[in-house]
């Protein structure tokens, strides 16, 4: 069985700011979630949607202000971290038992992203689209509290999209934290729809 937190998931940035290299990517970002709560995160490239996303997968450190997290957080980004060598089924089982995740999620996960069919198909030999989709369900299995998604319509069809929005609101329903950075509009309902300028900065 899988292990779960004892509370509510929640998550917290308080007037954070981060320097790279010599540039200064967010600014006196201030935000909160709490169980239930779908951030939708938007700017144009190079606005700091995927330093915010990595800043609260601890991937990197604040160079002024505070984040909290409570709660399990699965990252999904432009890196598919999956073996490629080895196929989808076993790839995600890899990382949902790093997770602790149980049977039943891990299945759930690739009926969620439509992968059945590609269970038995080595990871490198999946299109963009099908990639995309792989690394989603590997989040969808960890069964993390918060999920952080970056740009993850790109590549996918219409249908792959619905799905994605579905799993999104499932988690969201069930009390998980869902950011999402997205170049569109929301397509489901969220608690805060950020917009990020060129500075990093909430508009």
């Amino acid at each position: 069985m899988s292990s779960r937190q004892a509370s509510l998931p929640s998550l917290s940035l308080e007037n954070v700011a981060v320097i790279r290299g010599n540039r200064l990517v967010l600014c006196d970002l201030t935000v909160s979630a709490r169980a239930g709560d779908i951030i939708w995160i938007r700017g144009a490239n190079g606005c700091g949607k995927s330093t915010l996303l990595r800043l609260v997968a601890g991937l990197l450190t604040v160079t002024s202000g505070a984040v909290k997290a409570e709660g399990r957080i699965a990252l999904a980004d432009e890196s598919l971290a999956l073996d490629a060598n080895v196929t989808v089924k076993h790839a995600l089982q890899f990382w949902a038992d790093m997770d602790d995740a149980s049977a039943s999620e891990r299945s759930a996960a690739l009926a969620d992203m439509d992968l059945q069919g590609l269970a038995k198909i080595p990871v490198r030999f999946l299109s963009t689209g099908q990639r995309k989709r792989a690394s989603i369900a590997r989040v969808l299995a960890s069964n993390a509290e918060i999920w952080l998604l970056d740009e993850p319509y790109n590549g996918l069809d219409s249908a792959s999209c619905a799905r994605l929005d579905q799993a999104i609101t499932s988690r969201a329903a069930s009390g998980g934290i869902i950011l999402v950075a997205a170049h569109q509009p929301p397509s489901i309902n969220v608690a805060l729809s950020l917009v990020l300028d060129n500075q990093g900065v909430a508009a």
